[in-house]
């Protein structure tokens, strides 16, 4: 399944992550993948939100650190796999705990991981149309997610 949303504005992709958020019921893998800039972090800043992370708890990129973990309605591992060069890294920076199934995983660059399609519950293809402008588009894997898709394919944006 897959379905295709355009957003204009920095918000407009924190409201699409917020929703992915809100709607999840269950840990799940996500993946994004695009360009630097093109919003990855800002979707996940949603994300969290939509997963009950207070907002007294900043959402940063984890690039120097890896992996950032948040407690929220369900718990939030946020990956961020820029500076990885080798896929045995993954390893070393406890990649297996964040993929379990224990919480959301929120992997940017998964394109990184060898096999990634095998992995993800979600991948989100992220692409640059203009400075605020970006397309999104979601593939869905391995679970039905009745309660997300709908939603998504009626979402409006303000």
């Amino acid at each position: 399944m897959e379905v295709r949303i355009d957003t204009h504005s920095p918000e407009q992709s924190r409201q699409l992550g917020y929703l992915v958020g809100s709607r999840l019921d269950a840990p799940a893998i996500i993946g994004l993948k695009g360009d630097l800039g093109c919003g990855k972090t800002v979707f996940v800043k949603g994300l969290a939100r939509g997963l009950g992370v207070p907002e007294r708890y900043p959402i940063t990129s984890p690039t120097y650190t890896f992996i950032n973990e948040y407690a929220g309605r369900l718990p939030l591992f946020h990956v961020d796999l820029y500076r990885i060069t080798d896929p045995e890294e993954l390893t070393d920076i406890g990649f297996e705990e964040v993929t379990a199934g224990k919480a959301v995983a929120a992997i940017e660059w998964a394109d990184r991981i060898p096999g990634a399609s095998l992995l993800l519950d979600i991948a989100v293809n992220i692409y640059i149309t203009d400075d605020n402008s970006r397309r999104w588009h979601f593939f869905f894997y391995r679970r039905k997610f009745d309660n997300l898709i709908p939603e998504l394919k009626n979402f409006q944006l303000t």
